[in-house]
């Protein structure tokens, strides 16, 4: 289990580190409705990891180590594919950044939250997890690597369920100030959400190099 739950840990900080997510949901506990959409959001979120993440150990159920203790192969290629397309996603990110000091544009929907029901703050957040090519791309290399040690089902369960508690931190403690600090947390969110704004690019950036390193490293080792 132990082995599971390491694999895990770097993945999951990949996923709460998620400045745009982070904004919305800082946003959506500005409005009217958001001490109960903020919370539907965070919902969603763990959701949208959890199906993503079982999905994927179900698919490689079969992925554990060989007979003689490596890694199953197509584990490692499906790494370095990975790996591969993180470092797009961090070459997109650098290229699409705003001038020094500027905010990154933030997507039109935004300027609808106050609109939101507890159903649609759920289903955005469960999107934001799932379906966001970042996360998405970490969640199935998060379960890939469970997969890859081997563990019984109930240890790959326990490490996949490391992996949506940390990964739900980044929303999750937004979530947390706006219900233990009271004003004090309205200002602390404020200036949250603007410095991610400003910082968004480079944050995505480096931790998207960070990540595909790892993998693309941990691939090409099971490889050789």
């Amino acid at each position: 289990m132990g082995d599971a739950i390491g694999q895990v840990l770097s993945f999951a900080l990949g996923v709460a580190i998620s400045p745009v997510p982070i904004i919305a949901v800082v946003l959506m506990l500005a409005t009217p409705t958001g001490r109960v959409n903020g919370p539907a959001f965070l919902v969603g979120w763990c959701v949208g990891l959890a199906v993503v993440g079982t999905v994927v150990l179900l698919a490689a159920s079969g992925g554990g180590p060989t007979s003689g203790g490596e890694p199953a192969t197509w584990i490692s290629w499906l790494k370095i594919g990975l790996g591969a397309l993180l470092l797009l996603v961090a070459v997109k990110q650098w290229q699409g950044r705003p001038k020094s000091g500027a905010q990154a544009d933030l997507p039109a929907w935004m300027q609808t939250l106050d609109r939101f029901s507890p159903g649609k703050a759920a289903g955005a957040g469960a999107l934001f997890s799932g379906v966001n090519p970042k996360n998405l791309l970490l969640t199935v290399g998060a379960a890939a690597a469970i997969a890859q040690t081997g563990a019984s089902t109930g240890s790959q369960a326990v490490a996949l369920l490391v992996f949506i508690v940390i990964g739900a931190l980044g929303p999750g403690i937004p979530v947390g100030i706006y219900f233990t600090m009271g004003e004090k947390g309205t200002a602390m969110l404020a200036s949250l959400k603007t410095w991610m704004g400003i910082h968004n690019a480079a944050i995505m950036t480096v931790l998207c190099l960070i990540l595909a390193m790892k993998l693309l490293g941990d691939g090409i080792s099971g490889l050789s």
